[in-house]
């Protein structure tokens, strides 16, 4: 029987631990802080309710990420993404030749990031890193202890980096995780990032409402009205001709809709409208909320940083994230994953594309000198300052 460990505390994470234990399988749960896990260790477990249901006992809860990790076979990292840089970091002394970390999700180049930073920090093992499309679960904790999964998406997108592992990865977790479909690489699960249409704009253009009632509507169907989606339809076009451009067939945030959760309706507004897994889902309680620190700079920014380079206009994108900085004072065009973090600046879609299937460019193997080019700047801008946010 597989060993888990699933690393984050929160919605996604509670509810994965808890649906991985009522299979059968040896879960620990990681979290930083103690807070959020001294009713689950005191419990035992994690009382799970909605689509799954049943009390799913932890074999570990923990905030030591040696002893979370420890003779695992898969490390499921279900926190926000600005959080996988410092999780990188923190597992690089510990991981353990054959083990498999996966991303749920990766967002936007997620799997790369985290590549690049277990080099920085001289991890040596052989694991394998891959991210998912998007979470499994619409989920939430709903209590001490307690979590609820609201629906489960009957396909999710999955692909290792390099892609030529894919398969490894999809073989492990098929007994747990039926629906986890491999794609053709991470470009792929990154670039098909709905989270960068479905999170910062709804979120933007319901602040005041947000502020005024404290989040006290539903999110996809109040929130989203026929103008609002509207506007989430032109952001998904500017990515769909971002990820064209690099040569990935996309998909439409109508057909993901359709396919994960098997809604009907002719637009995107009628199709999260009679999304019924989505019913019932609340607003952020905050404008200060993950659909914002996290969608913002780790979703749209590496979007819009792929569209400048390869001269593709992302204008409602930058939008969002320009209103995103007024509101926030901050930069997140500083903050987020770019090409350059990346370590994909200068290359040609071509050269992109050999990198993530196979780890090289033009048959030369050139992941050592990409990452060992960034190892400082990768350290000293992005994991330090995280580091700071995050105590």
């Amino acid at each position: 029987m597989i060993k888990f460990a699933v690393l984050g505390a929160g919605n996604g994470g509670q509810a994965m631990a808890a649906y991985l234990a009522l299979k059968g399988y040896e879960v620990n749960l990681y979290n930083k802080s103690q807070s959020r896990i001294e009713a689950v260790k005191k419990e035992g477990g994690i009382h799970l309710s909605g689509v799954f249901a049943g009390f799913g006992r932890m074999n570990k809860v923990t905030t030591d990420i040696e002893e979370a990790i420890e003779d695992v076979e898969i490390i499921m990292v279900v926190t926000p993404a600005v959080a996988h840089k410092y999780l990188a970091r923190e597992l690089s002394p510990y991981l353990q030749d054959g083990q498999i970390i996966i991303l749920n999700p990766g967002r936007t180049g997620g799997a790369l990031e985290f590549y690049n930073v277990l080099q920085a920090n001289h991890c040596r093992a052989d694991v394998i890193i891959s991210e998912t499309q998007t979470f499994i679960f619409a989920s939430r904790v709903i209590g001490e202890a307690q979590a609820k999964i609201f629906g489960a998406k009957k396909k999710v997108a999955i692909a290792a980096f390099p892609s030529n592992r894919t398969r490894e990865v999809v073989d492990r977790l098929f007994p747990a995780f039926p629906q986890f479909t491999p794609v053709e690489n991470v470009l792929k699960t990154s670039l098909d990032n709905i989270g960068a249409v479905f999170h910062p704009a709804p979120t933007l253009l319901n602040m005041a409402w947000i502020e005024s009632t404290g989040g006290d509507f539903t999110y996809y169907q109040q929130g989203i009205s026929p103008a609002v989606a509207r506007v989430l339809e032109k952001i998904d076009q500017e990515r769909i001709e971002v990820a064209s451009r690099l040569g990935v067939e996309p998909t439409s945030a109508c057909d993901w809709l359709r396919m994960s959760y098997g809604a009907r309706g002719k637009n995107l507004y009628e199709l999260l409208q009679n999304n019924y897994q989505y019913h019932g889902i609340g607003a952020p309680d905050k404008v200060n909320h993950r659909y914002i620190f996290e969608d913002v700079p780790m979703s749209m920014v590496p979007i819009a940083s792929l569209g400048r380079m390869f001269e593709v206009k992302t204008p409602t994108i930058e939008m969002i994230i320009n209103l995103a900085n007024i509101v926030f004072q901050t930069d997140f065009w500083q903050s987020g994953r770019t090409v350059e973090s990346l370590g994909l600046a200068g290359l040609s879609s071509r050269q992109i594309i050999n990198l993530v299937n196979n780890g090289s460019i033009d048959g030369a193997e050139i992941l050592p000198r990409i990452y060992s080019k960034f190892d400082n700047l990768i350290y000293e801008k992005f994991i330090g300052g995280y580091q700071k946010e995050v105590e």
